[in-house]
């Protein structure tokens, strides 16, 4: 038997709360939508009112990954007018940036206008993908680090537009570690060989990470979502000194649910000490697979399954968290950095 096949269903009998709704209207600030249809709108919206979400913050505005230039503007532009036609307040959209030409002259003064125009036309954010930093080259075709500083004046723009960066650096630091039995993601590499990274591909994880709170320390006046905390929700002590350190950086909780329902008492302090910083996320759109965040987050069940086994092979146990502290991390800090959303369908 391998260990793919081993997954046998635990014979523990504790009480069980599931829940398919969320106890407060939540916004998912890191979704991904395309080809937004007035049939798929229709679906999302039943979808959200059954999970008892408020509002969807989708990020990919341009389309699927760095989108370029006028398709990808004007894909962005429809998006936004079929959105607000079909469902008007349900859904916020992120930008996107272009790194065609990057390096070449004039690339910055585009990328500024164009945020500017994006703004302008309905974007109330902009989402950088993990490709700035792993596979984004620039016309020479050397990568282009995070902390370039042709980026710069992107990032004082966001600041000065009044919109937060959502920003996903590298992957999970295992992707970079040996290939055996002591890498916890082992199964997630075999069954995604191509996931795997090391020093020279393209980069050491610690200096791409580097390159990301670089930053956030040269705009402390833009407002930064480290997107899947940064890949230190397996860390806590450090995901605490990183917010510490950077006061405009906020914590997306995407993709990382896992992480915190193997340390429920850990991670209970983490969101209560933390409570204005941490924002609901999910990344890939699963309803069901909301059902696990909300249970990890609002019950005190024990040892329940996780639905990705190569995400995490072991149980899950619920936070508990306060009608306080879910308040602020489904809606009230979202609303309080990204602008436009819709209050009306959120308590006080």
């Amino acid at each position: 038997m391998s260990f793919e096949e081993y997954n046998p269903p635990s014979t523990l009998v504790v009480p069980e709360n599931p829940i398919k709704r969320a106890k407060f209207p939540f916004i998912d600030i890191h979704s991904h939508q395309w080809n937004v249809s007035q049939e798929r709108v229709n679906i999302l919206v039943k979808e959200m009112n059954e999970l008892n979400m408020g509002v969807m913050v989708n990020l990919s505005g341009r389309g699927r990954g760095a989108a370029g230039d006028i398709d990808g503007q004007e894909y962005m532009y429809s998006m936004i007018r079929r959105f607000n036609g079909v469902a008007p307040g349900r859904f916020i959209v992120f930008t996107n940036l272009s790194f065609r030409e990057f390096g070449a002259p004039g690339w910055i003064e585009k990328a500024v206008a164009d945020l500017e125009n994006d703004v302008k036309n309905g974007a109330n954010g902009l989402k950088i993908y993990k490709s700035l930093g792993l596979s984004t080259k620039d016309i020479n075709g050397v990568r282009v680090p995070i902390d370039h500083p042709d980026l710069d004046p992107v990032w004082k723009k966001c600041g000065e537009l009044g919109i937060p960066v959502i920003i996903h650096a590298a992957d999970p630091e295992a992707f970079w570690q040996p290939l055996d039995a002591n890498n916890e993601r082992w199964l997630e590499l075999k069954l995604n060989p191509g996931r795997k990274r090391s020093d020279t591909d393209p980069a050491p994880f610690d200096q791409i990470i580097a390159e990301q709170h670089h930053v956030f320390k040269k705009h402390p006046k833009t407002t930064f979502i480290n997107a899947h905390m940064g890949w230190m929700a397996n860390n806590l002590d450090k995901a605490s000194a990183h917010l510490d350190m950077y006061p405009n950086v906020y914590f997306g909780i995407g993709a990382v649910i896992a992480e915190f329902g193997r340390q429920p008492k850990r991670a209970n302090r983490f969101f209560t000490e933390y409570q204005d910083r941490i924002l609901f996320a999910k990344d890939a759109y699963n309803k069901k697979e909301f059902y696990t965040y909300f249970r990890v987050l609002e019950t005190e069940d024990e040892y329940f399954p996780y639905y990705k086994k190569y995400h995490a092979f072991w149980s899950m146990y619920g936070l508990g968290l306060s009608d306080e502290v879910l308040k602020k991390v489904y809606y009230k800090n979202a609303i309080k950095i990204i602008p436009n959303i819709d209050k009306s369908g959120f308590p006080d």
